[in-house]
């Protein structure tokens, strides 16, 4: 039987996975299913809670995403969030319209009636708002918990049946008790134990991996030399053995040094067949004079397909190709269990690969966040040095480098960004940073230089600096001026093209944390 299970329905909410994540962050199982979701499934999946996520939609719209009101009566508790507390109530007798009054961000709520599911949260405290409508009257079976200056019902709770709604989104860092709150939910209210740890999500890998590769067939496993692509390499190969083979493509796009790391790293620590392919020479090629963030990532994912497609013929029996796809490269290719959320930016290793291919995909941390993944492979046993490396886009420097994509600009970035790991590295803070790296702008800066004035062909870098628990949202770091000083000053001073440096301090929303 499948652990205890809270099931977040999903309404098309942009972080709906981070609901799910705290959810796990209090060791209970979580999974997303969509909307239209069966009382049946729910039983198969041994759901002892339901979590209705937000969404962008309103609820009064036509075509607006609903749930089976047979739901309510599995007499499982439900906990509502935004949209899933105004559908509740709407479903349950209430009327739900647009506001003048929005409340967007942080807000100041204070409790109206002590709930267990407020337990241990002040009766004054600050939550994270996002929405244009409210729940304008409660039916007679509602209790309101909570109110705000514009929300007279910003949480409640229905008096004969285990629903729960709130109007903010406790799931966001930006509310001051939400992780208590649906602490609250899981174990006072669903009554979870709390049992459920990563070193399942190993055993289940392992045995899904297993099921869908077979006892014969190959897999062929992308690799960057990052946390995610490895950990799924050691999966795969602790599921199937030496049916394992590991490519890593240079793509030219890489960072100073990737490929000897990688090469160290796969063939002499894990013993695992490992192919480097050098493919500098064509993905250059293919991106001369593309400047448009999306269309780098198209070109960039279709000869990375393409790459695989060459090699697949002189690996007998590969059928799978394996990739560290997580969830919020998931989520922000616009997949979701909903089909709503939005589309922010391609990942070339997501979804739809085309038929030709003739690969099945293989993605054991599609469901996971960058910090599950962490985890995962410290109980593999992983080097501390891959599994607490920065993370580094798929698409390389091509998306830290703004605008067209030279060699001149790739050197010039790699050597700047070998600087920013190395002061950081010697000041204490790589480990405190969530994710590091320099962006190179299309932008020709005055400066001096000697006693000459410089502007043709000297460049700016954006240094970013990122702290985040989950990568779905993030803050910039406020690190020590000294340490930013050095950085820039080696920069200037020892990389040819750049004599200007800023610091991004731009947060997640609404910035992304990579410039493209």
């Amino acid at each position: 039987m499948p652990p205890a299970t809270i099931a977040i329905v999903d309404f098309g909410a942009q972080y709906v996975q981070l609901i799910a994540r705290r959810v796990r962050e209090h060791h209970v199982h979580s999974v997303i299913v969509p909307q239209d979701v069966t009382p049946e499934a729910l039983r198969r999946q041994n759901a002892v809670g339901l979590i209705f996520s937000g969404g962008p939609s309103s609820v009064y719209a036509q075509g607006a995403p609903r749930c089976n009101k047979e739901l309510f009566e599995l007499g499982l508790p439900v906990l509502g969030i935004c949209y899933g507390m105004q559908l509740g109530c709407e479903l349950l007798g209430g009327d739900v319209g647009h506001t003048d009054s929005r409340e967007f961000g942080r807000t100041p709520v204070e409790e109206i009636d002590h709930d267990k599911l407020l337990a241990h949260v002040p009766s004054h405290t600050t939550v994270w708002m996002s929405h244009g409508d409210i729940v304008n009257r409660l039916s007679a079976d509602f209790i309101p918990l909570a109110k705000t200056e514009n929300c007279p019902f910003a949480a409640v709770k229905h008096k004969s049946r285990a629903f729960y709604g709130v109007q903010f989104h406790p799931e966001v860092t930006h509310t001051v008790c939400g992780r208590q709150i649906i602490r609250n939910f899981l174990y006072d209210i669903c009554g979870c134990t709390g049992d459920w740890q990563v070193s399942h999500v190993i055993e289940e890998s392992i045995k899904a991996i297993k099921r869908q590769v077979g006892e014969k067939d190959r897999v062929i496993c992308g690799l960057s030399g990052g946390v995610d692509s490895s950990v799924t390499a050691k999966l795969i190969h602790q599921a199937i053995g030496d049916r394992l083979t590991c490519i890593f493509v240079d793509n030219g796009l890489m960072r100073n040094r990737e490929v000897d790391l990688v090469e160290a790293t796969f063939r002499e620590h894990f013993k695992i067949d490992l192919r480097v392919v050098d493919a500098a020479e064509r993905f250059l090629t293919k991106l001369e004079g593309i400047c448009d963030p999306q269309q780098k990532r198209i070109i960039i994912g279709h000869e990375f397909i393409e790459v695989f497609k060459d090699q697949a013929e002189s690996i007998q029996g590969a059928k799978f190709l394996a990739q560290g796809t997580l969830y919020p490269d998931v989520i922000e290719s616009g997949h979701s269990a909903s089909g709503e959320a939005a589309n922010i930016k391609l990942h070339h290793n997501v979804g739809g690969l085309p038929a030709e291919l003739g690969f099945e995909l293989v993605e054991p941390l599609r469901d996971l966040f960058k910090d599950e993944a962490r985890r995962v492979g410290e109980h593999l046993g992983l080097p501390e040095e891959i599994v607490w490396r920065h993370p580094f886009p798929g698409p390389g420097l091509a998306v830290r480098i703004l605008g067209d994509v030279t060699r001149e600009r790739l050197d010039i970035l790699r050597a700047a960004d070998d600087i920013v790991i190395e002061e950081i590295r010697a000041a204490g803070w790589y480990n405190k940073i969530a994710q590091a790296f320099g962006v190179l702008l299309p932008i020709s800066s005055v400066g001096v230089m000697g006693d000459d004035r410089s502007y043709a062909g000297q460049q700016v870098l954006a240094v970013r600096f990122v702290e985040t628990s989950d990568f779905m949202t993030a803050d910039w770091v406020h690190v020590d001026y000294e340490v930013i000083g050095r950085i820039a000053t080696r920069i200037m001073n020892e990389v040819a093209g750049i004599n200007r440096v800023v610091y991004d301090v731009s947060s997640k929303p609404p910035a992304t944390i990579e410039w493209e």
